[in-house]
């Protein structure tokens, strides 16, 4: 399980990396996001893929930490807005320049 998700990173990481390096705005937005997940699946892998979480009453012995989960979740809302702000920001470089590629001027 495992190397799968460490494949998964991995796949993360090219295909953001291959959308950064483009020369279309959206591309980029697109491959920022990828590597932020990547990024997040990276710190869950990291954290141990252990079952047993103890919801109420005693926890058993191999259980889940949670405090790379609560820094996921921070992430993954940060990410959001740094998201939606690049979006809003491409969406005013079109209405005003009118497109968001380089070549287009």
């Amino acid at each position: 399980m495992g190397a799968a998700v460490a494949l998964l990173v991995g796949v993360l990481v090219a295909s953001g990396v291959y959308l950064l390096l483009g020369r279309s705005l959206m591309r980029q937005i697109i491959g920022l996001s990828l590597l932020s997940h990547a990024a997040n699946v990276f710190i869950l892998l990291s954290a141990g893929l252990r079952g047993n979480v103890p919801v109420l009453g005693e926890a058993p012995a191999p259980y889940t930490d949670p405090l790379p989960q609560a820094l996921i979740l921070t992430a993954i809302v940060i990410s959001f807005g740094v998201t939606a702000f690049l979006l809003a920001l491409g969406y005013r470089m079109h209405l005003f320049e009118g497109g968001a590629d380089d070549d287009d001027r």
